[in-house]
């Protein structure tokens, strides 16, 4: 019990609060956007290419959103931010229930990936103010396995609702990200954040920060090779439901499987492997996990049954528990304290991968056979490693008096 009551109290209160949110609103957005491709398909009658832009307007707008949102949340605080951003993704699902036309599905989820740009890097940056750095890396890998705590339930009742009820799952993620706002409006205002965690202590403006961000080149190269992965991991989301519904007789119950066993597995394996990537530097994990991605999107193209698609998402998920938490904990390393808001939101433009991976792999998908997308996606996420490597060589870890800086060539 001590220990349990030990580890709790190594993290601020408001990390947990964050976290348990995070299961909640992440576990009923899992039950609806994995199939809201499906789910354009069968109503709307849209073809890929056109699935694929209405998919990616939310991480399009995200490229946007997200340098802004965590800009703002440095300058007049974290709370403000995050409120706005919780109650306009509730208002987001609300109108994905009632939206019954292509226009009304980008125009909201457009709107989607703004408000989501805003409130993940401005969550995250709130989550390293208020945590120690020695455990900032453990923070993330918690942040990254509640994510996947409601991503394990929510694929299941999201495929039984695909085929009987979409707009219900839509009503029912409203209701809870509306609660969560609510819910985080009440305890940010109980629970004790000073205003020093919570806000920069040197105000910069706009350009200002855009220019400083630019002059850092290993963040930059941090950037362009995670876009090069997102453009691979999207297609889990936009094109292979499309691929196992038309190859594999039960296409969408495997796709709900396979998104329950990535959940699973980072559930129970994130914090085992991060405790060992944590002895190495965090691009070079990087390396790493985008090898067993770019295998594992190569072998998505062989999918034949379950075998083969339960193989390339171990191999998948092995690449996304290397990936996603090295890179959050690379941008908090590189970020000056007083913008690592604004660095977090600058992390939004891998979204750029998001936008361009679902158009791009929808438009082989209606040209070329699936095995050729996947082969070919494969080889954009093995491209992303050159620019890990450069990365890598931008910046060097010394170690004075017992403390880490970051020194950056340029």
């Amino acid at each position: 019990m001590n220990k349990i009551k030990g580890y709790f109290n190594e993290f601020h209160p408001i990390v947990w609060v964050l976290l348990i949110g995070t299961i909640l609103s992440r576990g009923s957005a899992f039950m609806t956007l994995p199939f809201l491709s499906i789910y354009l398909s069968r109503h709307l009658d849209l073809s890929p290419v056109i699935i694929g832009l209405t998919v990616g307007m939310s991480p399009l707008m995200a490229t946007v959103g997200g340098f802004i949102g965590g800009h703002l949340s440095d300058r007049f605080g974290r709370k403000r931010v995050m409120q706005f951003a919780l109650f306009s993704i509730a208002f987001v699902y609300f109108g994905f229930a009632l939206a019954n036309s292509q226009g009304c599905f980008i125009l909201l989820n457009a709107l989607n990936g703004l408000s989501n740009s805003f409130f993940e890097p401005t969550s995250q940056a709130l989550m390293g103010d208020v945590t120690e750095k020695k455990n900032r890396m453990k923070a993330y890998s918690l942040r990254y396995t509640a994510l996947n705590i409601g991503a394990s339930v929510g694929p299941l009742l999201g495929a039984y609702l695909a085929t009987t009820s979409a707009n219900m799952s839509f009503t029912i993620t409203g209701i809870i990200y509306l609660v969560y706002a609510f819910a985080l409006l009440v305890l940010m205002e109980k629970l004790s954040i000073p205003r020093s965690e919570q806000s920069i202590k040197k105000s910069v403006s706009f350009l200002q920060a855009i220019k400083m961000v630019k002059r850092d080149k290993a963040f930059l190269y941090l950037l362009l090779g995670i876009i090069l992965v997102n453009i691979g991991y999207v297609q889990v989301d936009s094109t292979l439901p499309q691929f196992l519904s038309s190859t594999l007789r039960n296409g969408v119950y495997v796709f709900s499987v396979l998104l329950t066993l990535n959940a699973v597995m980072v559930v129970f394996l994130q914090m085992p492997i991060s405790h060992i990537a944590n002895r190495y530097k965090p691009m070079q994990v990087m390396i790493v996990g985008a090898s067993f991605m770019a295998i594992g999107l190569l072998l998505c193209g062989m999918i034949n049954g379950w075998v083969t698609a339960i193989l390339s998402m171990i191999l998948l998920t092995f690449g996304e528990i290397l990936i996603f938490p090295s890179n959050s904990l690379m941008i908090d390393q590189l970020a000056p304290d007083h913008l690592r808001g604004t660095y977090f939101g600058a992390g939004q433009f891998r979204k750029i991968g998001n936008f361009i991976g679902p158009i791009f792999g929808g438009f082989l998908l209606s040209h070329y056979h699936g095995q050729i997308m996947f082969w070919t996606i494969s080889l954009v996420v093995l491209g992303s490693i050159l620019f890990f490597i450069i990365g890598n060589r931008s910046y060097v870890k010394i170690t004075v008096s017992g403390k880490i800086t970051t020194i950056k060539e340029g």
